[in-house]
């Protein structure tokens, strides 16, 4: 359904306007080779893409893995997450579908800015920072491996680290990730242990429900950790349904004329 909004809302094919429009579209220049259009796509994509690489390195090489910095009291901190799931950590453990799905929604991010037109600026920019998003986290899952660590009751939830045994050791050792530190001990025949790709998250918002809230009072507003690609995700999704809707309503005014 997103899709299609996002086709009729920038006459990515021939004919979704009314009567006429596609003489119009095809008169308008492609912004695949309009350098404006190439320059508003494709540097918010690498800007957003090396600010989500460096700001995960630095703040996990900077922070001690318990360590929390406050950014805004009572508004932003800063503090170290390994994500083994989707966006805001959901789906865990399905690492394969998520590099196949991020490869495939990086092609379709291009195919959709080779079928624009160059009047369509505010697209090429959430396109961009879709791109941005995707190839962040995309990164992640392929170069960022952490051993995780279940144990079979279910009853404790999974530990993602650094592996410091041998896996068929009668012993599992995991330490944090990358540097190993702080291990935990876990019987071999209590847990299971895989080594897959992950995601590096440090962004918590803090702020929480009032006391008076029913059934939400002092729990977290928001309490996924998260990461700038994933907040260039969101943007750019939110940007290109604005887009859809305005573009919908200036058509429809059109037509009623």
């Amino acid at each position: 359904m997103r899709v299609e909004s996002v086709k009729d809302s920038s006459n990515f094919a021939a004919g979704v306007s009314g009567d006429g429009g596609s003489e119009a579209i095809a008169a308008e220049r492609r912004a695949v080779g309009h350098l404006a259009s190439q320059v508003r796509f494709w540097l918010p994509a690498a800007g957003i893409l090396g600010l989500d690489l460096w700001s995960k390195s630095a703040v996990f090489h900077r922070l001690d893995p318990d360590e929390v910095f406050t950014v805004v009291p009572r508004v932003m901190e800063f503090r170290r997450s390994l994500n083994d799931g989707a966006v805001f950590g959901s789906f865990t453990g399905y690492v394969g579908v998520f590099i196949a799905a991020s490869v495939l929604a990086l092609a379709f991010v291009v195919y959709l800015f080779w079928c624009s037109h160059a009047r369509q600026r505010v697209t090429h920019i959430a396109l961009g920072l879709i791109l941005a998003g995707a190839l962040g986290n995309l990164y992640d899952r392929a170069f960022m491996a952490a051993d995780i660590v279940s144990p079979h009751s279910g009853r404790h939830p999974s530990i993602i680290g650094k592996l410091l045994s041998d896996p068929s050791d009668a012993i599992v050792h995991v330490g944090t990730w990358p540097e190993g530190a702080h291990p935990q001990t876990f019987a071999r025949a209590d847990v299971s242990v895989r080594r897959q790709g992950v995601v590096r998250d440090f962004l918590k918002f803090v702020p929480k429900f009032p006391a008076w809230v029913p059934r939400l009072g002092q729990r977290d507003i928001w309490p996924w950790i998260f990461n700038v690609a994933d907040s260039a995700l969101v943007v750019g999704v939110v940007l290109l349904l604005l887009t859809s809707i305005c573009d919908r309503g200036t058509r429809h005014a059109s037509q009623a004329r």
